[in-house]
């Protein structure tokens, strides 16, 4: 049997036709203030969608997912009564494109603009209700002009410590204002992937291979752009207190953020001082040696010749390893003595310096205080190169388990071996070794954080240029008025072999004049999805990223976060979240947004399985394609079948049952109204009339619009479905079925399956009145609490304890009044056929038993 032959209602028919209506009248455009249509006096709501990267692959059922839950929202909203901001736009800028360029030559903007029209068309396919007017693109001029106007303003500020605010570098006092830029230059150790061409954040190093293509990954120190997110570690972590998102989205962000309280002390050395941090003060009596990032600057200053082969040797062989290899992965420790040695500042004795690859550079200071008694890596590492290890805390009660002695013990304790610390409790001994540092001026208290700077350069093409030039071995930016700054027109992508970017190869592009040249790395891909929203607000607007009143109207609202619902993947709940919060507060200091913080409430959508229970991947041939599901149950079914497979943040695998059923029950919709003749054409069907519901079906129908009114709020979809399925039995039920209830079970489906309603609402128009007009502009219905109150009970009529009958009666008849009204039903009647019961039993609200001589 074909599609055609077995389609259920003509969806195929009316779908792109209320698409395309919906598309030229832009039913869901969203004035701006100023703007014809703009009422001041409606409430906005902002609903966005973490906007996709446009892949070549197209649209899969996962992006489906979460877009149609914030296309219900804002639907729903807009019906009652909201100004509703629900835009598009594209993620545009990434490697895929600048590989396939480096493959087929195609240059990366062809290849964009091809994925973009297909998912345009995809998404206008499914009839989310997009502002299409405010459509984005990260690579278009107009935009990331923007991207580089808001890294001049990261460039041109700086960290007030004393205001713990972001404020212009004009305002810093300091004799070198490039040292505390919140953009700057360091020579940093990166990921460099000669494969791929480019440098490479941690989160893209897998087992030593880049994420993309598999290439193998090396360790190199590069010059670097830095953004200095660290400054905004204490407000990151406690900013997220006021926004409305899940608890363990925040607890991500917090550990990742890893905020540390304890004390940083100083090791004399003949080369200079180390400085180490460490979370545990009081065991620094227990300091038994010191190990050193294999990048530290103090290394080649520190070893004796008699041990420099050995350490140089060992520092070649961890170069290539990412910082994940060297800690989260690194089973096995390896580290090779100095030759040095360090004096530990509280007993004075000489401890030995080691150069290990688990001390990271980028974190702290590069360099630590091994304390092995007291901690499990430094005791593996001790134990393995036969370095002593001292006691200083001692446990003061021993799990019933524990037998003998402990040999590591990380807990907190008495302190013992301690000197003036002796006998103190941990939280005492620390505050007194801090005081005692500070006292003698070989160490001080501070708070540390496991977040270090953003790496922001990208050796790549396809990205944002900096808008920064290079004069005389000093950096400066180019003048506003010269953005954007244009990425050349190259047809040779490939990459240069060595760290230096491609752009470096458009040598007429690099010289700017006779004494400057361009930076020729290029911004991640993250930096444009950094400020997208803002756009969203005004992507119109030329003079400025987004206008004051635009910003302060769909960014308001008196809460810290501007943006209403925000919903997305939990794969970008660090970073992606991380990157805009810190752009978006250096743009709340500066004054040029209204609010602390972008993203007032989050809601992460489950992944959708294959339907074999795994995650979907062209590999195992387990990829749901939504354009195949469009083509054989329609659009709404698959909007329908999204929201109706359980709660949207669980994950669920894809049932092709699943969709049946739901489209199953849009033509049991469908054929409330219509029904179809002898020529195959739908009419409406003469079971719709125009007649008073009775008290049942105004009870169903009142517990309808309640529910679905309140899942919605909630983001119970899945429910609110199974409510509207049992209003719909209730209905189909109903001889005759009453318009009336038809009118607002349409209005309730309008969010989730919006063609078919309207569909049915116009083909209606001529036969019954209140059917004007579209149905996503009607009001949302309200429930009435008075018919929701239970005025009948259902009772069980039984002849000689046998259940023969149900009968339903007032809810508060009196016995005699329910003993009437069961002998004179008509099928009771029937039943005793002449008989006259001996007996009548009542219970009230329950049951009636007629004892009957046989």
């Amino acid at each position: 049997m074909t599609t055609q032959q077995r389609k259920q209602f003509p969806f195929s028919e009316f779908e792109p036709r209320w698409q395309k209506r919906w598309l030229d009248e832009k039913t869901f455009s969203s004035p701006n203030p100023g703007d014809d249509g703009f009422d001041p006096s409606r409430p906005k709501y902002f609903v966005l969608d973490m906007f996709p990267y446009p892949s070549g692959q197209g649209l899969h059922v996962g992006h489906v997912e979460g877009y149609t839950a914030t296309d219900i929202v804002s639907r729903f909203k807009k019906m009652n009564g909201c100004q509703v901001l629900h835009p598009m736009g594209w993620d545009a800028f990434g490697l895929p494109a600048e590989q396939y360029a480096i493959k087929t030559g195609q240059h990366p903007r062809v290849t964009t603009e091809e994925n973009v029209n297909r998912f345009r068309a995809q998404l206008q396919a499914i009839g989310f209700s997009y502002d299409w007017d405010r459509e984005v693109s990260t690579t278009d001029p107009g935009y990331f002009r923007w991207t580089q106007w808001i890294f001049l303003q990261l460039y041109g500020s700086w960290f007030n410590p004393e205001t713990h605010k972001a404020e212009p570098i004009k305002t810093y006092k300091g004799e070198d204002p490039d040292s505390v830029r919140l953009a700057y230059v360091s020579e940093a150790p990166v990921n460099w992937c000669p494969g791929l061409g480019t440098v490479l954040a941690n989160e893209e190093v897998v087992d030593g291979k880049s994420e993309v293509g598999g290439f193998p990954v090396e360790r190199r120190p590069l010059r670097q752009w830095m953004l200095r997110i660290t400054a905004f570690a204490e407000r990151l972590i406690g900013e997220l207190d006021g926004l409305d998102w899940p608890e363990s989205i925040k607890l991500l962000q917090r550990n990742w953020i890893g905020r540390s309280e304890g004390a940083q002390a100083r090791f004399g050395t003949d080369a200079g001082e180390i400085e180490v941090f460490t979370t545990r003060p009081d065991t620094l009596f227990g300091a038994t040696y010191l190990v050193l990032s294999p990048e530290h600057p103090l290394i080649p200053l520190l070893t004796p010749p008699s041990h420099q082969a050995s350490v140089e040797e060992y520092q070649k062989s961890v170069s290539s390893k990412s910082d994940r290899d060297r800690t989260d992965l690194n089973k096995e420790k390896s580290g090779v003595f100095s030759g040095a040695f360090a004096t530990n500042p509280a007993n004075g004795k000489k401890v030995p310096i080691w150069v290990a690859d688990y001390v990271l550079m980028g974190y702290g200071t590069g360099a630590i205080m091994a304390v092995p008694a007291h901690d499990e890596r430094d005791f593996e590492f001790a134990k393995k190169f036969g370095i002593p290890v001292v006691k200083v805390v001692e446990v003061v009660e021993k799990p019933a388990s524990a037998s003998g002695e402990t040999e590591c013990f990380s807990g907190e304790g008495i302190a013992v071996n301690s000197g003036f610390l002796d006998g103190l409790p941990t939280q005492d001994a620390k505050k007194k070794m801090i005081a005692w540092l500070e006292e003698n001026a070989v160490g001080h208290g501070t708070i540390q954080y496991k977040l270090r700077d953003w790496l922001f350069s990208r050796q790549r093409y396809w990205g944002e240029p900096f808008p920064i030039l290079w004069e005389g071995g000093k950096h400066r930016s180019v003048q506003e008025n010269e953005l954007p700054v244009l990425p050349p027109e190259m047809k040779d992508f490939q990459p240069t072999g060595t760290p230096e970017p491609p752009l470096s190869k458009e040598t007429e592009w690099v010289c700017y004049s006779a004494t400057a040249n361009r930076e020729t790395n290029t911004m991640p891909q993250w930096a444009g999805s950094c400020w997208y929203y803002l756009r969203f607000c005004d992507p119109k607007n030329t003079a400025a990223f987004v206008g004051k009143d635009a910003e302060a109207y769909w960014m308001g609202g008196g809460k810290p976060g501007g943006v209403d619902l925000y919903v997305g993947g939990t794969e970008h709940a660090v970073l992606h979240l991380l990157y805009a919060r810190f752009w978006h507060k250096v743009l709340f200091d500066l004054g040029f947004v209204s609010t602390p913080e972008p993203f007032q409430k989050l809601i992460n959508q489950g992944m959708i399985l294959g339907p074999d229970g795994q995650k979907m991947a062209k590999s195992r041939g387990n990829v749901v394609n939504p354009d195949e599901v469009i083509g054989e149950f329609g659009a709404d079914s698959l909007r329908l079948y999204e929201m109706f497979m359980g709660p949207l943040e669980q994950m669920k695998p894809w049932s092709t049952k699943g969709v049946e059923g739901v489209y199953r029950f849009l033509a049991r919709v469908w054929r409330l109204a219509f029904a179809e003749n002898q020529e195959g054409q739908w009419e409406i069907s003469s079971n719709l009339q125009e007649t008073e519901l009775s008290a049942q079906q105004l009870r169903v129908l009142h517990a309808t619009i309640k529910k679905v009114t309140s899942d919605i709020e909630t983001f119970s979809f899945n429910t609110a479905i199974s409510q509207m399925m049992v209003c719909v039995n209730e209905l189909t039920a109903a001889k005759p079925c009453p318009v009336e209830a038809l009118r607002v079970l349409l209005r309730l489906l309008s969010p989730f399956a919006p063609h078919i309603v309207e569909e049915i609402a116009s083909r209606l128009t001529t036969s019954f009145q209140g059917f004007g007009g579209m149905v996503c502009e009607q009001a949302w219905p309200l429930h009435d609490e008075a018919y929701l109150v239970e005025n009948e009970v259902e009772i069980v009529v039984q002849i000689n304890g046998k259940v023969r009958d149900r009968l339903m009666v007032a809810k508060d008849a009196d016995r005699a009044a329910v003993e009437t009204l069961v002998l004179a039903s008509p099928s009771v009647q029937k039943l005793l056929e002449g008989k006259t019961p001996k007996k009548v039993v009542v219970v009230p609200g329950k049951l009636v038993n007629l004892v009957v001589a046989g």
